[in-house]
């Protein structure tokens, strides 16, 4: 028989001691000056409500989880915290007490309750609340405080069946990650959370004989929900405090979902974690191998996850995150908890469609599912998810024909389209910011362009300014040498345009010499080219003359080498004469065949014949 719960929400104070830490000051809602925290064993909680590093922010809040022990009213179950933690100058304070010691005051108002559900709402109470009894200034007059717990119990009577389910806000821009579930739905039946030894949830458990598909809860309930995530041998820890890590380590504790503000984890998460979630850099690091082809994405997976993620950024509101910007029902939080509603019916439905056809030697498929519709969903998740104990316990506590009741068809279910690669790369644009990078690329662009263009323009006008001043100063000389022209003529008669005939002597001589160099060269060359011809015809054994020099330099040197070709072997043989060189063979022959240069007086040599 399942025992009712009588918990009623507490509400306690916990304060930061400069000596002996965090710890807990009073409680709110207890009966005959009771303390839960020695009845209970919560000697962990002050730590859990002033989390590591609250003190570097205004307004802080932490939610936990706690065991409650076994009375003859209740048994050994879970409840749930959530803390909200301020701080102030101490020398604001009108009365201080005089265990404060340091300069500023750090404090936390923490409730506890039996169901999370309410979070939500929970939340911004809590905040007001603390903030009014800090604005006080006197931490003695806890009478806000009191009222608080008592609106409390009684609101949670009066909206039993209209609370906002929800442990927090969709942040903007999140990758939710499909493979990795947290049905909001658990909360209301899980009460294993708090102890790996705990398994109240499965010993409860009853396979439902009913269903009524016009009331949410019974087609929930019929079609196995909600799974059980933390079963025996599981933790749940939205804050862990480093005092907890030796019970994430221990040998009882196969898995567990905890959040931390130390860095130590982040140093260790290859001893603590498989997959390790950094809020701060909005990474997720698989850190298990094992875990990689199990939680990649299907194509139909990462259609459905982008469709989620671009309709709550399109509806995202900065000024009220509580709300789409529309008012309306797109992108708001209803809408997100049904999309994901959907998904996991479709996903178990589609799951007991296999297990029907895989069972069956001749499965009658259903007219309008082609094929396995479980793929969609990554058959490696699936398999790895039917190793697990939650599936069997879902196996064993639902009906096998549940595609009968909720169609086995992936949400977005269908082949590749365009829609998909265009959403895809806008996504892609969006993680990686490439619109801002472009815009400031565009803007640095443009501030290149405009400051070139006033360089540009400067230097133009400053060389048309150049030029107008040169026209200017060459007017002006050409009006006064103009004015001096006239005075000059009016004075004296006009000058003969020719008063001397030209000499011409000068450009003669120059024609002359130009002619004897001319000559020089071509008569030098024509014997050097006809001797060569002779050498042609001469036996391989015959010495070769080869005459080199300068022509018309006036000083008239020759040498002839005599040799075998490529051999390199020479000697001087030819004669030097003034005003005449006279060149033999060794034979005796005359090389210029009775030609005689002969020196013109301006020093080139001419060749006559």
């Amino acid at each position: 028989m399942a025992f009712v719960s009588t918990f009623a929400p507490l509400v306690c104070i916990v304060a930061f001691h400069h000596a002996r830490g965090p710890e807990i000051e009073s409680w709110f809602g207890v009966e005959g000056g009771s303390d839960p925290a020695v009845d209970n064993d919560w000697s962990f909680l002050p730590f859990m409500a002033l989390s590591d590093g609250s003190h570097a922010s205004t307004e802080d809040f932490s939610y936990f989880t706690l065991r409650q022990r076994r009375t003859d009213v209740h048994p050994t179950s879970s409840v749930f915290g959530i803390s909200c933690t301020r701080q102030m100058d101490a020398g604001e304070l009108l009365y201080r007490p005089a265990d404060v010691t340091r300069s500023t005051v750090q404090k936390a108002v923490v409730v506890v309750a039996d169901n999370p559900q309410y979070f939500g709402q929970l939340r911004e109470k809590l905040s007001i609340v603390t903030r009014a009894w800090f604005a006080q200034r006197d931490f003695s007059d806890v009478d806000i405080l009191k009222k608080f717990q008592e609106s409390l119990a009684k609101s949670l009577q009066d909206t039993e069946d209209d609370r906002d389910q929800y442990l927090g806000k969709y942040p903007k821009r999140a990758r939710v990650e499909v493979n990795i579930h947290l049905p909001s739905q658990a909360f209301h039946y899980e009460n294993s959370y708090t102890n790996p030894e705990l398994d109240s949830y499965e010993k409860n458990l009853v396979m439902p004989t009913s269903l009524k598909t016009s009331e949410r809860s019974s087609l929930l309930s019929y079609m196995g929900l909600p799974l059980q995530l933390f079963g025996k041998g599981s933790l749940l820890g939205p804050y862990t405090p480093l005092q907890q890590l030796d019970i994430l380590a221990d040998y009882g504790t196969k898995s567990y979902i905890v959040g931390s503000t130390n860095s130590l984890l982040l140093q260790q998460k290859d001893r603590y974690s498989d997959i390790l979630i950094n809020l701060d850099e909005s990474s997720i690091s698989i850190t298990s191998p094992s875990l990689r082809n199990a939680l990649t994405l299907s194509p139909a997976d990462r259609r459905w996850i982008d469709f989620l993620t671009v309709t709550v950024s399109d509806t995202w509101d900065e000024r009220n995150p509580s709300q789409p910007k529309s008012y309306g029902y797109l992108g708001s939080e209803e809408f997100i908890r049904l999309q994901f509603e959907e998904y996991l019916l479709a996903l178990l439905s589609s799951v007991k469609y296999n297990l029907y056809l895989n069972s069956h030697p001749s499965p009658i498929p259903l007219p309008n599912i082609e094929g396995d519709p479980s793929i969609d969903f990554n058959p490696d998740w699936v398999q790895a998810w039917r190793q697990t104990s939650s599936f069997a316990l879902f196996a064993s506590h639902t009906d096998s024909h549940l595609f009968d009741i909720v169609e086995p068809r992936h949400p977005t279910a269908g082949t590749l389209s365009l829609d998909d690669i265009q959403r895809r790369v806008s996504l892609q644009i969006q993680s990686l910011h490439l619109d801002e990078r472009f815009a400031s690329s565009k803007d640095l662009l443009g501030k290149h362009l405009a400051t070139g263009q006033k360089k540009v323009t400067s230097v133009f006008n400053t060389v048309w300014a150049d030029i107008e001043d040169f026209q200017r100063r060459r007017g002006e000389e050409q009006k006064s040498i103009a004015a001096q022209t006239a005075d000059s003529t009016a004075s004296s008669p006009p000058p003969t345009r020719f008063p001397r005939p030209p000499d011409l002597s000068l450009a003669q001589a120059s024609v002359t010499a130009a002619g004897h160099k001319a000559g020089a060269y071509i008569s030098s060359w024509g014997t050097w080219a006809s001797e060569r011809r002779k050498g042609w015809g001469r036996n391989e054994n015959d010495p070769v003359a080869v005459v080199t020099g300068k022509v018309g330099d006036g000083a008239g040197m020759w040498k002839v080498r005599e040799g075998e070709e490529g051999v390199g072997r020479s000697r001087d043989w030819g004669k030097v004469v003034e005003g005449e060189r006279e060149r033999k063979s060794p034979a005796g022959k005359d090389l210029s065949r009775g030609r005689r240069e002969e020196r013109g007086g301006d020093g080139i040599g001419r060749l006559d014949a």
